[in-house]
C-alpha cells in the first residue's frame, strides 16, 4: 500500500482536492496547526512533520503547502515529493515579495482584507467561472487569520536554497501567484492559474497517478 500524505494551501480545508482522482492511493490530508509565537516555518515543519507515521511517505504539497512540505523533507526520508503550484527553494519566489518583506509593507495589510475575496483574488487565482469563485470566498472565508498572517510573513522572508530529493513539480503556465518564468518544472498544465487542482483537476490526476505509480 502507498500511502500519500498532503499539505493544503493557505485555507484550513481539502476542498481544492474534491476534483482530484487519486485512484487507488491511500490518502491523508494533514491538518495545519497553530504556529507558537514568533515559530520559524523550520521549526513549525518539524512539529508538523510528527503527524507523518510512515516510513518513506509519498508527500503532495499545494502552493504554501508545498513550501511546507520541501522544509518536512529536511526532517523525514521521502519517497517521492509532489509539488504543486508551488516553489522548491528561495529564488522560485517573486522578487516582488521579497521587497514587501523586507519594507514590512504586509504588516499593514489586515487579514481580514485578505480573507475577502474580490476581482482582484479571483484574478491572481485565475478564476473565471461563478462556481469557482464560490469555493475561493468560501476557503478565504474559513481560513483562520493568525494562521494567514503567520504564513504569509514566512513566505516572504523564506530563506531555503536547497532543493529537495525525489521531487516532481507540476505548475501551471498562467499561475500568477508563482509566475512559471520563475519556477524549474517538471510538469506544465497549459492555462493552468494556481487554482488548477480545482479547474484543471482531470491533467492533475493522471500526473500524479503516473508518479506515484
Amino acid at each position: 500500500m502507498k500511502k500519500v500524505y498532503i499539505f493544503s494551501g493557505l485555507g484550513v480545508d481539502r476542498r481544492v482536492f474534491d476534483n482530484i482522482d487519486f485512484g487507488n492511493l491511500t490518502v491523508e490530508f494533514i491538518d495545519w496547526i497553530t504556529p507558537e509565537t514568533d515559530e520559524s516555518i523550520s521549526n513549525y515543519s518539524k512539529r508538523i512533520a510528527q503527524k507523518i507515521h510512515w516510513d518513506r511517505p509519498f508527500i503532495i504539497g499545494l502552493s504554501f503547502g508545498g513550501v511546507i512540505a520541501v522544509e518536512v523533507s529536511k526532517f523525514l526520508e521521502i519517497e517521492k515529493l509532489v509539488l504543486i503550484s508551488s516553489a522548491k527553494t528561495t529564488s522560485e519566489i517573486p522578487k516582488f515579495y521579497k521587497l514587501l518583506g523586507k519594507l514590512r509593507i504586509h504588516k499593514l495589510i489586515p487579514s481580514s482584507l485578505l480573507k475577502k475575496s474580490n476581482l482582484m483574488s479571483n484574478w491572481f487565482f485565475g478564476i473565471e467561472n461563478r462556481r469557482d469563485k464560490y469555493l475561493l470566498k468560501e476557503i478565504l472565508k474559513d481560513t483562520d487569520s493568525h494562521f494567514l498572517e503567520w504564513a504569509i510573513n514566512e513566505i516572504l522572508h523564506w530563506q531555503n536554497t536547497l532543493t529537495p530529493e525525489h521531487y516532481i513539480h507540476i505548475h501551471g503556465t498562467s499561475d500568477r501567484i508563482l509566475p512559471i518564468k520563475n519556477v524549474k518544472t517538471d510538469f506544465k498544465i497549459k492555462n493552468g492559474g494556481h487554482f488548477m487542482t480545482v479547474n484543471k483537476a482531470r491533467e492533475i490526476s493522471e500526473i500524479i497517478k503516473k508518479v506515484i505509480d
